[in-house]
């Protein structure tokens, strides 16, 4: 099963790196890994994307808690959450593809953000299953190179983290 945890660190050299080589060790496998300064300079909020059985992600939870550059931990798949990923495609679009393209990035709440002659750039937001049912809709031929940030996550209403 599929789960997204938030993890609250220092801002600190060294600290990203020490998360992976968690991971590595016990051989879990990060599906996406996202990471940035939050409000506070002094604090990084990484989401990470992996996938494992409830006491899985239980261990995963421990061992994160155990670094001491982390300050806290959630599993947001627990709660209602939102889940937002964002993916740039660049697409061939010479002809009447460039009119269907353009149709189908409407349909997706897609936006052309480069135009060549030859080229769409299109940029897409949302989860993960509505950016793969967007490259499912457009032909496969079509596709030059695909970019995904990976998921980012937060909990829904008053869920926060915070120190």
């Amino acid at each position: 099963m599929k789960h997204i945890i938030a993890v609250l660190l220092e801002n600190e050299a060294g600290a990203l790196s020490r998360v992976v080589a968690l991971f590595s060790a016990r051989a879990y496998n990060i599906e996406s890994l996202s990471v940035a300064p939050t409000e506070d300079p002094s604090l990084s909020r990484m989401t990470i994307v992996t996938t494992g059985s409830d006491e899985v992600i239980e261990q995963i939870t421990k061992h994160l808690n155990r670094l001491i550059e982390v300050v806290k931990v959630v599993d947001l798949t627990e709660a209602q959450f939102i889940e937002r990923e964002m993916m740039l495609v660049k697409l061939r679009a010479v002809g009447k593809e460039r009119e269907e393209l353009k149709r189908t990035a409407d349909i997706f709440r897609g936006r052309i953000v480069d135009v060549t002659e030859k080229t769409y750039t299109i940029e897409i937001t949302g989860d993960g299953s509505k950016l793969d049912a967007f490259i499912e809709a457009v032909d496969r031929t079509a596709i030059l190179e695909t970019v995904r940030t990976g998921a980012s996550g937060i909990g829904r209403g008053e869920r926060i983290l915070r120190v």
